[in-house]
């Protein structure tokens, strides 16, 4: 039986953790946060989402496998190393460039190397939160 209280305390909240989950992610690679902790936001979300209806759902909503965000995390935090090397450097070096947006900052490798771990951190977590809810629904049947 679903709550109808939690599915609109979801509608409402869903979208501010996703948001907060960006806000941390953006604030992480000048400052304490990152990809660790804005990754765990968004699985958050993505698992009350799915709580509060169905894993189904929150499966749609995510509109990406969670194995594929594993593989393009991994990509991610892969190809953040590569300017270190080409700029004769150790891998993984990080690196700034001069160039400065308004809400991000300077860019740098390690924006890069967070948003790879944001993206692992979810398709970890909501790997493991997916299936053991398929399987306590699969129980209640």
């Amino acid at each position: 039986m679903t709550s109808i209280i939690l599915v609109v305390a979801t509608r409402l909240v869903f979208p501010l953790m996703l948001m907060f989950s960006l806000f941390l992610l953006l604030r992480g690679h000048d400052a304490p946060g990152g990809g660790f902790v804005g990754g765990l936001m968004a699985a958050s979300a993505f698992a009350l989402y799915a709580f509060a209806t169905s894993v189904t759902r929150a499966r749609d909503a995510l509109r990406r496998s969670t194995f594929r965000l594993i593989g393009v995390g991994l990509l991610f935090a892969f190809v953040s190393g590569l300017p270190g090397l080409f700029a004769g450097s150790p891998f993984l070096k990080a690196l700034w460039t001069s160039a400065e947006l308004p809400v991000i900052g300077k860019l740098s490798s390690v924006l890069l190397f967070d948003t790879g771990v944001l993206l692992v951190v979810v398709g970890v977590t909501l790997t493991i939160v997916f299936a053991m809810a398929e399987a306590d629904e699969e129980e209640e049947e």
